[in-house]
């Protein structure tokens, strides 16, 4: 082993090939059905549901002839504005297909949906294909409020949290789960900034230093920042639990909360057939500070305070535009509106928690530059996602005529206010496309680490 890498994991990192651009809905279709073709006798493809405007889900199951062999689902784009996964999903389906050695030894029946949410990616491609500027990217960004995300609509029936309005696409995946009890589940996420993390459903200490070790192989930092909630369990250095919705729940309730949230996720649906649930989240930009844990010469709950400070300006520009426009829209149950809304709320939220926490006397203590960092960056990345999604709405509402006063004043507003936040990101943030091709050969080696650990055969 080189470091905690097996030797067959670094010949697989070598099979991923260039990447120039992201894929779209089409081409992703396209080369999952291409590979269907060319290994007929272990591949086929058949269409396991729909999205909400009618496009195809497309499921390619890889087998082989032998033993019965437990099953993994693997599925690209749970947030459409996560086209890594797709990638990786045609990669890994090519590589199955084509090796019979890598096949016995993950030792899994495979099955393989390369986009979960084409409506939502279809909303994205006006960047997938470059240039990959902070800003190019943000100006044509789109993800969907919480009801329309495939990952978030979940059925939920645990004491007083209950929902059953899942959308097509996450009823797609709930039939491939239920009918094929996956011993693995592996969810193809990226982030946006920082560095590599992972969520398990589990711990599996075995595993942990190997995922670890592929993006710091590839060049990309480990994230050792602000984590996405703050009462997260670590499993280990850039790996979190994604903890089963009762222990989710007993949390929120034991703080006097109640739960809020709407759907639940893959991995407590999965759970109920004992899952093993792997995420891996990759940034698109390079910033070595996101391993960083020296001090970062401010406390945490300055850096806190002024995260929540800036959340909350920007969640009173879509606030107060919102209120201006709804009753003059054209469109008002447009995917970019209904993502506003969501966002403004999201964005005020996070103000109002991350602002009472910068006074709990857990965070009177030192910042490191990780955290200080992600902390400040964060900011950069919200305002630029969720004032995009109001701007390409506000646009929207333009090109279908709609001259009204309101709508026009705050055109005019919010592309002012977006341009200053554009200067400043370009100003700060001073960051560095990945190559999309490492980015993609975390996704397949932690994928292919994770089937072969659960066959024991991570380091044969």
């Amino acid at each position: 082993m080189i470091g905690c890498l097996p030797p067959w994991i670094l010949d697989e990192l070598t099979t991923v090939p260039p990447h120039r651009v992201f894929a779209g809905v089409d081409e992703l279709h396209a080369g999952l059905r291409r590979i269907a073709e060319r290994y007929p006798d272990i591949s086929t493809l058949r269409r396991c549901g729909s999205s909400r405007q009618g496009d195809p889900l497309w499921c390619l199951t890889v087998d082989a002839p032998g033993p019965a062999r437990p099953e993994a689902l693997v599925f690209g784009l749970p947030h459409p504005n996560e086209p890594i996964g797709g990638l990786t999903a045609l990669h890994l389906a090519e590589r199955l297909c084509a090796d019979p050695g890598l096949r016995d030894r993950l030792g899994h029946r495979w099955r393989i949906v390369d986009c979960a949410d084409p409506d939502g990616l279809r909303l994205n491609e006006g960047w997938l294909r470059g240039p990959f500027t902070r800003a190019h990217y943000a100006r044509h960004f789109y993800r969907p409020a919480g009801a329309d995300q495939v990952e978030w609509t979940f059925p939920i029936n645990h004491e007083d949290a209950y929902f059953d309005d899942a959308i097509p696409e996450t009823q797609a995946l709930m039939r491939l789960i239920d009918e094929h009890r996956p011993a693995l589940v592996a969810s193809l996420h990226n982030s946006e900034l920082g560095g590599a993390y992972y969520w398990l459903s589990r711990p599996e200490p075995v595993l942990h230093p190997v995922l670890q070790a592929v993006p710091e192989h590839l060049g990309i930092p480990l994230d050792r920042g602000e984590p996405e909630a703050p009462d997260l369990v670590r499993l280990a250095d850039a790996i979190y639990e994604a903890t089963a919705f009762p222990e989710v729940y007993q949390r929120i309730t034991e703080r006097g909360g109640r739960w809020t949230f709407g759907g639940g996720s893959t991995t407590w649906y999965a759970g109920r057939w004992g899952a093993l649930m792997l995420v891996s989240e990759l940034p698109y930009w390079y910033d070595p500070r996101a391993a960083d844990t020296s001090p970062a010469g401010i406390g945490y709950h300055e850096a806190l305070a002024a995260n929540a400070h800036a959340m909350g300006d920007a969640a009173e520009l879509l606030g107060r535009t919102l209120a201006a426009v709804e009753p003059d829209l054209a469109a008002p149950a447009a995917p970019f509106w209904r993502a506003a809304r969501f966002y403004a709320g999201v964005l005020a939220e996070a103000a109002t928690t991350r602002l009472a926490r910068s006074a709990e006397s857990a965070s009177q203590r030192p910042a490191t530059v990780a955290e200080a960092n992600s902390l400040a960056l964060n900011v950069h990345e919200w305002r630029l996602r969720y004032g995009g999604v109001l701007l390409r709405a506000l646009r929207g509402e333009a090109a279908v005529g709609n001259v009204r006063a309101s709508v026009r004043g705050a055109l005019s507003e919010v592309e002012r206010r977006y341009g200053a936040w554009l200067d400043e990101d370009a100003r700060t943030a001073q960051l560095e496309p990945i190559e999309i091709r490492r980015l993609v050969a975390v996704q397949y080696a932690a994928t292919v680490a994770a089937a072969a650990h659960l066959a024991g055969t991570l380091d044969m």
